[in-house]
């Protein structure tokens, strides 16, 4: 199904009154987080709540939002949970968790994908040195994404740390 079709299988209950162009959104978004692997109903809860006017949603306003099943909404909640990139409060004399993205912990994600090219470069440092050496092609291959992954290990933190500054 692509994504104007899912635009307009969005029914929108329980006081989330969303513009078209922000159902729009939701798809568009949702086709990129299912580009870095995640599944349709889980780059939909994340799109949707990134995207909701109200930030903090029930289990029950974003499995009607998004016309999901009970099933594929709880396993989506809990994969985003999981991952960490969701989270809920509850409130006071309220059974209901309430349901958030965590995009004020993207910095530390940030961070958390520094490290990552730094590991996968020491990897694949190992995976070259074990390598035979009649696979020169793949071997160079090899030398230049490692290459490439130590100038990011130097290169990412550096503009990065150029952004804060030009916070202040």
């Amino acid at each position: 199904m692509n994504y104007l079709c899912r635009i307009n299988s969005i029914k929108m209950d329980h006081n989330i009154n969303l513009t078209d162009r922000q159902k729009e959104l939701i798809e568009r978004l949702g086709v990129i987080h299912e580009g870095s692997g995640f599944p349709p109903a889980a780059s939909r809860v994340a799109s949707l709540l990134l995207i909701s006017p109200i930030t903090e949603l029930t289990f029950d306003e974003i499995r009607e939002s998004l016309n999901l099943s009970k099933s594929a909404c709880s396993n989506a909640i809990n994969l985003l949970l999981s991952l960490g990139k969701i989270e809920y409060i509850t409130k006071p004399g309220d059974r209901k968790r309430y349901f958030m993205i965590k995009v004020i912990s993207w910095q530390k994600e940030i961070k958390s994908t520094f490290k990552k090219v730094s590991d996968t470069s020491v990897i694949f440092e190992e995976v070259l040195a074990q390598r035979p050496g009649n696979t020169t092609e793949f071997n160079q291959s090899m030398r230049d994404l490692i290459s490439f992954l130590n100038y990011l290990k130097v290169e990412l933190p550096l503009l990065y740390a150029k952004w804060e500054n030009t916070k202040k």
